[in-house]
């Protein structure tokens, strides 16, 4: 794959980072952009190309001023109504098929994240932030309203009424009061943002692949579900890691006080 927009580097273990590279344009995103961020999300669902090889994804921006400053205004600035409703759906489908890997994916926040650009860490399983992030949906600034999933996901994170002050004063947060309320996991600082999260990806990675692919279905699909029937994904899926040879492989290794091999079947 050649990109424009975006790098993609992939270590041998599988852990790949992703990142976004206008600095020129403190890594707004483009249309391009988010079409090169859906090229690598569909691999690693397909399991084709390099998409194959990845087993946990983190995303960061490049530079040191911005994670994802936001939409690119001066495409934004064009769209008629058709054209913003194509420009919303294409967006959101791209975040929907990333929330939905069955792989860990982790956002390396290490500067401004508004807009689009907190809308694409919200998207991620996990954030981590150096303590100069900033967070915010400022788009009611420019009498648009967030259009890749803010008006969703963020009050499931954040909580309602949380959620419709950042949204409707548009104002940035600190990485400290992201942390407060739930939206970040870790504030790391910067020069050590990517190992903290490359770290973390292996800690994930060192579990049985089954159970980690089963446990984010496990949630992701759960929430949009009553109790009752998350409860029961939630037994159908424990019921599939019953059967695999991880299961076998990491209760023996538990019993014979020694690390698992685990094989991924």
């Amino acid at each position: 794959m050649e990109f424009q927009h975006i790098r993609l580097e992939v270590e041998p273990d599988g852990v790949a980072v992703l990142t976004v590279n206008r600095p020129e344009r403190r890594n707004a995103l483009s249309h391009q952009t988010v079409r090169e961020m859906g090229q690598v999300v569909e691999a690693i669902a397909r399991r084709e190309g390099v998409g194959a090889s990845i087993r946990a994804l983190i995303i960061t921006g490049s530079g040191d001023k911005a994670f994802v400053s936001g939409a690119d205004i001066e495409e934004l600035s064009r769209l008629t109504p058709v054209e913003g409703y194509e420009y919303t759906r294409q967006g959101q489908a791209v975040l929907n098929a990333l929330e939905a890997l069955p792989v860990p994916v982790i956002a390396a926040v290490n500067g401004y994240a508004l807009g689009g650009g907190c809308e694409l860490a919200l998207a991620c399983h996990i954030r981590l932030a150096c303590p100069e992030a900033r967070f915010g949906q400022p788009e009611v600034r420019l009498g648009i309203i967030p259009g890749y999933g803010g008006t969703q996901r963020l009050p499931r994170i954040i909580g309602k009424g949380r959620a419709l002050e950042w949204i409707l004063t548009g104002a940035h947060y600190t990485a400290e009061e992201a942390y407060r309320i739930g939206l970040v996991n870790r504030i790391v600082p910067r020069e050590r943002l990517l190992d903290e999260a490359k770290a973390l990806a292996r800690q994930i990675l060192a579990n049985g692949p089954v159970a980690v692919r089963l446990a984010l279905r496990a949630v992701q699909e759960g929430l949009e579900m009553p109790l009752e029937m998350g409860l029961l994904h939630e037994a159908s899926l424990f019921a599939l890691t019953t059967a695999t040879e991880d299961m076998r492989e990491g209760t023996r290794a538990f019993l014979e006080k020694r690390e698992p091999r685990f094989q991924g079947r």
